[in-house]
């Protein structure tokens, strides 16, 4: 998850700070210039003259923007950005003493629930979560869908079952059996306190005042003319694995690092979508076995496209890898063209295994 902290003042930015340090250091952190001599040398900071300028920026590039400032500046600042719930980022607020974290846009799909929920219970503030039903205690389809990696369809569907629901309504799930990865999103609905019903081939239309969540491949989703009424669809994202590797790795120590990474966001390698890396490894013997072992596509990437990803998303780039090849980020640069216009949120930042580099991301 690419994360941007921004604080104002001297008490927003040791916050900040703290905020950074339990996230174990990751994250960009945003200051005014005026606090240049106030901030630890050692601290990798990217400091700013007007704010308005690198929120407009940052909000386009990062999955999570975390402000410690009043809620009032933070709303004025994003407000002429946001577009979709289904695709803004997260946005959290905290005040300057750390009181009090708000969850301010895209709570579900975003994670900004949790996210608050986290770093609260870290620094000892009180979250502030507004969504209804998550303040009614109720499992929202769309928090569920974020937490399992599935994008929900319609949109518009979100809010009639979301309305349901705080009406005390039943919501009916379905799994359908041909579904990639279809165990998993079993033992996740269940872990939600879920029972979904299996199906396989063609889901009937639902019955009076059936409210429905059908957990399908994309490609089964009916066109918006043949969409059935109160239900909603729930649709796995591809996982984008971004490589970069030293000349002359293996194929066994490739599919370890590959495994090694989906390990640490609860996945098995299976659940890799795509491949993608640099052209310069087109002719990698290691890689090129990788992928036909996992039976997975993989795209490479000219070094012009990779640098426009550097540039648009601000990614930190190896002096060493930039050295060699051109551009100084393979994994995460990769993943990003890989996920297209849409973009992605990132699972894994670059993460460097041995010999082998991954990230992944999840396309939004």
């Amino acid at each position: 998850m690419r994360t941007a902290l921004f604080a104002l003042t001297q008490g927003g930015v040791r916050l900040a700070l703290r905020l950074h340090d339990a996230e174990g250091g990751k994250g960009t952190l945003f200051f005014p210039e005026r606090m240049r001599e106030q901030v630890p040398a050692e601290r990798k900071v990217r400091y700013f003259v007007r704010l308005a300028d690198v929120m407009q920026d940052a909000f386009g590039r990062y999955d999570t923007l975390v402000c410690v400032m009043a809620t009032g500046i933070v709303v004025r600042m994003i407000a002429p950005y946001i577009n979709s719930k289904l695709y803004d980022p997260a946005v959290l607020v905290f005040d300057e003493q750390g009181r009090h974290g708000i969850s301010l846009l895209s709570g579900h799909v975003g994670g900004a629930n949790e996210y608050t929920q986290r770093l609260c219970a870290v620094i000892g503030a009180d979250p502030v979560i507004t969504t209804a039903t998550d303040v009614t205690g109720v499992r929202a389809p769309d928090a569920i869908a974020a937490r399992l990696a599935l994008r929900p369809e319609p949109k518009a569907a979100i809010q009639v079952l979301n309305s349901a629901l705080l009406e005390g309504k039943w919501l009916d799930y379905f799994l359908d059996r041909a579904v990639a990865q279809h165990e998993f999103y079993e033992a996740g609905l269940c872990g939600e306190g879920i029972s979904a019903a299996p199906f396989e081939g063609i889901l009937p239309p639902p019955e009076e005042a059936q409210y429905r969540v059908v957990v399908t491949a994309a490609e089964r989703v009916p066109d918006a003319s043949e969409m059935p009424m109160r239900t909603l669809y729930l649709v796995p994202r591809r996982l984008i694995a971004g490589v970069g590797c030293r000349a002359g790795v293996p194929e066994e120590e490739i599919i370890r690092a590959l495994t090694e990474a989906c390990a640490q966001i609860g996945r098995e390698v299976s659940a890799i979508s795509v491949l993608a890396s640099t052209e310069v490894k087109r002719d990698e013997p290691g890689l090129l076995a990788a992928a036909r072992t996992l039976n997975r596509e993989i795209i490479f990437y000219a070094r012009e496209e990779l640098a426009q990803m550097v540039e648009q998303y601000g990614l930190k780039e190896s002096n060493f890898v930039k050295q060699t090849i051109g551009v100084g980020n393979v994994s995460e640069a990769a993943a990003l063209c890989a996920a297209g216009k849409s973009g992605g949120r990132m699972a894994l930042g670059r993460t460097v295994l041995g010999k082998v580099t991954v990230a992944l991301l999840w396309e939004k």
